[in-house]
């Protein structure tokens, strides 16, 4: 995938193999996955994995979440970006475009997901010409709810996932449709 995003501090790129280290470390970290179905990675094989699976996402659909790192420093952070859901269904949805988010603990709080969320939308709309974005989030994750509704999302509704956990679901529409 040749595609890269730069914002003032980030870097944008698709994800390597070489970012399975600093990939581990962040999905290996339960405060990490604290809304994320509490399934810390146990081995850096499964992070392998995960990135040959995002890897064939963008072969196959030309989008995925890409590796996030301060422009600055080199430093992985963690990744963001647009994923075409169509290996699951989520609240009754399938072949969407979602738009998420996985930082680090350490990058936490810096304003660094609000800085991609926005590239990434604008790139969506205007270079995808998605006509509609989706984001979904743990029902009670305060932070990424924040996020979502200040980078202009809309909260549409709660739904519980197969476990009976709930999950907010939010949509964007292009603005410029």
């Amino acid at each position: 995938m040749n595609l890269t995003l730069e914002t003032d501090r980030l870097l944008l790129r698709p994800l390597e193999l070489t970012d399975a280290a600093d990939m581990f470390a962040m999905d290996s970290n339960p405060s990490v996955h604290k809304y994320l179905w509490q399934k810390p990675t146990q081995t850096i094989e499964e992070t392998i994995k995960i990135i040959e699976k995002v890897q064939e996402q963008y072969l196959r659909n030309s989008i995925g979440r890409f590796a996030t790192v301060l422009k600055d420093t080199g430093e992985f952070i963690g990744w963001t970006g647009i994923k075409f859901v169509d290996d699951h269904v989520e609240n009754g949805n399938t072949n969407f475009y979602d738009f998420g988010y996985r930082l680090n603990e350490t990058f936490w709080g810096k304003g660094y997901a609000t800085e991609a969320s926005f590239a990434w939308l604008a790139y969506g709309f205007n270079q995808m010409k998605i006509d509609k974005m989706n984001a979904y989030t743990h029902h009670e994750n305060a932070a990424s709810n924040y996020i979502l509704n200040k980078i202009g999302m809309t909260f549409m509704e709660p739904y519980p996932d197969k476990e009976g956990v709930t999950w907010n679901w939010w949509l964007m529409n292009n603005p410029n449709l």
